[in-house]
């Protein structure tokens, strides 16, 4: 079950090479319930993966380096030496999040410990360079991320030097859950490297090249970008910038839940589901590029041209690709090849990890750690419900999001990027194909592409404006029309020029919120057509649409916030939604005119204006999901105050909007073969019922 791959980068001249090494496991994951814990059936367990570098036999003495960590000296050794991160080093090193498959943290102490020469001395973290040089040949090890990633371990001496991705000397083996990889990436010197005085320092802390913020506007690769020098919207950057500045950045959140380790490191800590939690200890939630966080990094990055932004958005992405995918192709339709969900709302990931959907909320009596329900406020009621109706949900439509990936491909060529925008573009075809056993009754689609919210909805919503958005990524990354023919089947099956709105119920902001993401999708397909030069009558049936919700919107659309009675919880996110109205608004008058144009630019600042002032009120607007939403939207603002005037040019077929029929929610095969089973089965009773009628006739005459 466990595949292994990688990718190495040679450098001219020089003889250091970077090596990308994946270990994958492609078993289908077991989730009995809709849970998805450690321990499940298709975990593997790696007591030690290490890659060892041996010089060629020689006789005399060997020199034995070790730098261990960024600024320290490198010092020499006379026989071996050994380098064992076995925890973050951190504050918080044995906190919860570690918990394995056991139910325990199996950290045997805090930081790393080098061992040399029969003596030991510890620290917290590490990111060592390891040389050894004898008889004129040379071997050198570094990682750039060697603690982030513990545990890890090399060792060396006067034969060559040894790698542990997996270390043999950690209390517990290393599971890798069904879907699940990890991705290592080191520096291996073959001989002398003289690229900088000490060997391999450059690769410890690589530089990295980029472009000032004015060339990423100039090429125009995101639509709407400006430089954030240039941004007079103070407020809004204030927001926007919180991840990297202040006292609650990204980087700190990390630390309150020792958001590190091999499975962990590059994940955003989902502090906003905390906020409810009574418990004693703090409560795990992980992120899983929610609303693409990797996407909001990079347009920061590229307004910025803030490394900040750079780290955060290549270790987000590295830990998508390995940790919140689901590489199997073994499991249900529905699953296999999906992006994993944020944590279950309000409940401790507890062992589940990423997969958002532990046992322990099956837990009638007692919850994570021995606590009682009534112990955690409003987590125990969660719980207490979860418990009533059961658990459930892996990959779904819902939660797809490709174009940060996208992005990160294109900035740093990594293939594992590409091969995740890719993958999840192909899922939305995957789950969307009609099911197989039920083709007898229904040849229809499966929906599972636009279900959003209540599983009979298939308008516009959060399903279909992700999978919609994924799908012009496939298509932008290769080409294949498959890809922007199934983006205009979902468009015409979720959304319509001649919409009845008013039965959508959109109004109501805590079912119906996310129809706003349909529109925005339609904006950028919008923007993608005509980039291709389409203005087909997809194009002007897209157009029309958008103009028909964005008239609805101006006249009936309100702040979340001013329907409190619809609310569950009236949280700062609400606010942060609206700016997604902004969008929205911008995008249909880029294809409007004269004064409905001004009203929706009207729309789009009086919105903008609020959530400036609505979020910077909330003494919470730095949790995580209120600033990633900052992060992606809002930051076009900008552009549309500098460029009001801009239009998209008119369909090549004016077409009215009665000329595309009339739209009716769909009805997918599952819902389709039901009903044509049980009138089957109503035929064959009454069928049933003449028959026997008509043989005691028979009889009886």
């Amino acid at each position: 079950g466990l595949l292994l791959f990688g990718h190495l980068d040679l450098f001219t001249g020089s003889p250091v090479v970077r090596i990308q090494i994946t270990l994958r496991n492609i078993r289908a994951a077991s989730h009995p319930g809709g849970t998805w814990d450690l321990g499940n059936k298709g975990s593997v367990l790696i007591r030690d993966f290490t890659i060892s570098v041996r010089l060629p036999p020689a006789t005399g003495p060997a020199t034995i380096r070790c730098s261990t960590e960024r600024g320290a000296s490198s010092l020499h050794h006379d026989r071996e030496i050994e380098v064992d991160q076995d925890s973050s080093g951190g504050e918080n090193w044995k906190h919860h999040t570690h918990l394995n498959r056991d139910r325990i943290v199996p950290h045997r102490f805090r930081g790393y410990r080098v061992t040399s020469d029969g003596k030991a001395q510890e620290g917290l973290r590490a990111t060592p360079i390891v040389t050894v040089e004898r008889a004129g040949q040379f071997v050198g090890i570094t990682t750039p991320h060697f603690w982030e990633n513990f545990p890890k371990s090399i060792a060396a001496d006067e034969n060559g030097i040894t790698f542990a991705l997996f270390p043999p000397q950690s209390a517990a083996a290393h599971e890798l859950q069904g879907g699940e990889q990890k991705t290592h990436v080191f520096y291996v010197a073959c001989g002398k490297d003289e690229v900088t005085e000490e060997p391999l320092a450059w690769c410890r802390s690589p530089l990295i090249a980029h472009a000032d913020p004015e060339w990423y506007v100039s090429a125009e690769a995101v639509p709407y970008l400006t430089p954030a020098a240039g941004d007079a919207n103070a407020a809004y950057l204030g927001l926007a910038e919180l991840p990297v500045e202040g006292p609650d950045t990204f980087f700190t959140k990390r630390e309150e839940i020792d958001e590190y380790g091999w499975r962990n490191f590059g994940e955003v800590y989902a502090d906003h589901e905390a906020v409810y939690h009574r418990g004693s200890e703090r409560l795990v939630s992980h992120y899983n590029n929610q609303f693409d966080v990797i996407n909001g990094c990079i347009v920061q990055f590229l307004r910025s041209a803030d490394m900040r932004w750079w780290e955060l958005f290549v270790s987000a992405a590295d830990h998508m690709c390995d940790i919140d995918m689901y590489h199997t192709n073994g499991d249900k339709q529905a699953y296999n090849g999906g992006l994993f969900p944020f944590t279950f709302h309000y409940a401790d990931a507890d062992t589940s990890t990423h997969r958002g959907y532990p046992r322990v909320l099956q837990s009638a009596a007692r919850v994570t750690f021995g606590r009682d329900f009534e112990t955690l406020g409003t987590t125990g009621e969660v719980l207490k419900q979860a418990t009533a109706r059961g658990l459930g949900g892996g990959p779904s439509a819902s939660h797809v999001y490709n174009q940060g990936v996208m992005l990160a491909y294109f900035l740093t060529g990594n293939p594992l990027y590409l091969e995740t925008a890719m993958g999840l573009a192909e899922f939305v075809v995957n789950i969307d194909a009609p099911r197989a056993i039920l083709r007898c009754l229904s040849s229809e689609y499966s929906g599972s592409a636009t279900t959003s919210g209540t599983g009979d909805y298939h308008g516009p919503g959060r399903a279909s404006g992700n999978s919609i958005l994924a799908l012009l990524v496939g298509h932008r990354l290769t080409g294949r029309r498959e890809f922007l023919d199934k983006a205009e089947q979902i468009i015409r099956r979720a959304s319509h020029p001649n919409q009845d709105i008013d039965s959508l119920d959109l109004l109501n902001a805590e079912l119906r919120w996310f129809y706003v993401m349909h529109l925005q999708a339609l904006g950028h397909y919008l923007d993608y057509k005509l980039e291709l030069g389409e203005l087909d009558n997809m194009y002007a049936y897209a157009r029309l649409t958008l103009l028909h919700f964005a008239q609805w919107m101006a006249s009936h659309e309100r702040p979340f916030l001013d329907q409190l009675d619809r609310l569950q919880y009236p949280t700062e996110t609400w606010p942060a939604q609206d700016m997604r109205k902004v969008e929205a608004f911008q995008f249909a008058a880029k294809h409007a005119h004269g004064s409905e144009k001004a009203q929706f630019l009207e729309r789009a600042e009086w919105f903008f204006r609020y959530v400036e002032r609505a979020l910077s009120e909330f003494s919470t607007r730095s949790l995580c999901r209120p600033v990633n939403l900052m992060m992606n939207f809002g930051w076009s603002h900008a552009w549309w105050q500098q460029h009001p005037n801009t239009m998209a040019p008119e369909p090549a077929v004016q077409l009215p909007p009665e000329e595309f029929g009339e739209w009716r929610m769909f009805v997918p095969q599952k819902a389709r073969a039901f009903r044509r089973a049980k009138v089957t089965v109503a035929a064959t009773a009454i069928l049933g019922v003449l028959f026997a009628a008509g043989l005691v006739y028979l009889l009886i005459r």
